[in-house]
């Protein structure tokens, strides 16, 4: 595999593309040794096979503002890999939502429910839409218009859309109701449903947790434990929230929150009551994290990013690109030991080889944040047996899906010197199963 000539090629056939481009390079440097020890991977057009998606879904969608407006928005649905299981991928509503960084998210999809050793294949999907200024009415409208044509591309065994930025619990039953109302079917075709109709306990908490729990993995491999540690998170929606939980109820210190306007900085920590106030905050009242500064009388940054603060460990958990080349010195000058990806894509590239250079503990989110959708597919599998699972039982499948796909990292990322490359290990994991699975149903 000649990764240089790859890239170049599908630039020109995908111009305009960047977020895409640099998921796909990303990927292929970490994957070329592995892949050129299997020369029928070649033979066979493997790679370029798996890079583009099986196939996207774009379409219009027109709905009624409260004022009596019609309003257009852009809806996608990218499919990119179907070889291990159905189509599996979040539904993300935002202004930033185009083709390129859908593309990407579901290319990164494909490899993330790999690694969780579920039947899962790879998708994303979305649409411009942003929920944010707008009403219940208009969201449901919205949601309502988008189901009118997605309901034509996914099902149970087909493809299981699940949330993503934007899109809660709200928007997942708005989304589901229309469905039902659509197909006279009452199946498991999206996930983060609701606990009345379907869904799973911990599935809200997953994201979150699972990023923990990897990082706990991470730190044993160097003897060392949560207890105590200070930690830089950024974010303040569902990821955020229940990393920073899951952070407290390990005994760490988190010190910073942030939203699209600016972060804070808790000297003293974000302890369970502050995150009370937190949740309430985002997901009640839907207010800026500014106010968190307010009550509590702490440093608030606007228009900045956390990474410049002094902390042990940090986890990205807002969006991705938010982690570049100078914020990754600035971690490591400051004595970061750890860095765990809860958001899809935070590190840009020239980052992680800082990071990597200086030989501390990194985690792409296709492994440290496959928790979300490992727990999608453990509800896939409650709505199929029609059961509902304890919350004990979810969060020990949960805990074991983690601690394996950290065994895999290892397995295949550990480096002659005994340091652990997560990125390689969890990507060349990720695609060994798939490709065995291509090559095994033929062209």
């Amino acid at each position: 595999m000649e990764e240089k000539r790859i890239v170049e090629k599908l630039e020109e056939r995908f111009p305009g593309e960047p977020e895409y481009i640099e998921a796909v390079s990303q990927v292929l440097e970490t994957i070329q040794g592995e892949y050129n020890k299997h020369p029928e991977f070649e033979k066979a057009n493997l790679i370029e096979r798996l890079c583009i998606p099986d196939r996207i879904i774009q379409f219009r969608v027109n709905w009624v503002d409260d004022n009596g407006q019609i309003q257009t928005n852009m809806g996608y649905r990218v499919q990119h890999n179907n070889a291990i299981g159905p189509y599996k991928g979040g539904i993300r509503f935002h202004k930033s939502v185009n083709l390129s960084i859908l593309k990407f998210l579901a290319f990164e999809q494909t490899f993330k429910n790999s690694l969780t050793t579920l039947p899962m294949g790879g998708a994303k999907g979305g649409s411009d839409f942003s929920p944010r200024g707008k009403s219940d009415a208009e969201v449901m409208r919205f949601c309502q218009a988008f189901m009118n044509e997605l309901y034509h591309y996914i099902g149970p065994d087909q493809d299981v859309p699940a949330g993503d930025i934007g899109v809660g619990g709200r928007e997942v039953g708005y989304l589901f109701g229309q469905y039902k109302k659509l197909t006279h079917q009452y199946v498991g075709v999206l996930t983060g449903k609701g606990l009345e109709y379907g869904g799973s306990l911990i599935r809200p908490e997953a994201t979150g947790y699972g990023n923990v729990y990897f990082l706990e993995n991470m730190l044993k491999t160097r003897g060392e434990s949560l207890e105590g540690k200070t930690v830089l998170v950024s974010g303040s929606g569902n990821v955020a929230q229940y990393t920073l939980e899951k952070l407290i109820q390990k005994g760490a210190k988190p010190i910073t929150c942030s939203d699209s306007d600016g972060y804070i900085y808790d000297p003293n920590g974000i302890n369970e009551d502050k995150l009370r106030f937190i949740m309430e905050l985002k997901n009640v009242r839907r207010g800026r994290i500014s106010e968190y500064a307010e009550k509590y009388q702490v440093k608030y940054i606007k228009g900045e990013k956390p990474w410049f603060e002094k902390a042990d460990i940090a986890t990205p958990c807002a969006t991705q690109n938010e982690i570049n080349e100078e914020a990754a010195k600035a971690l490591v000058k400051n004595g970061v030991t750890a860095v765990s990806e809860g958001a899809n894509m935070p590190v840009v590239p020239a980052a992680i080889k800082v990071f990597q250079d200086a030989r501390i503990l990194y985690s792409p989110g296709k492994a440290s944040n496959a928790g979300g959708v490992a727990t999608s597919g453990l509800e896939m599998t409650q709505n199929s047996e029609r059961l509902r699972w304890t919350r004990e039982e979810v969060d020990s499948e949960l805990q074991d899906i983690m601690n394996n796909i950290h065994d895999n990292c290892v397995r295949y990322g550990t480096e002659p010197d005994g340091y652990i490359n997560y990125e390689k290990g969890a990507n060349i994991a990720g695609f060994l199963k798939v490709a065995r699975a291509m090559m095994a149903q033929g062209v």
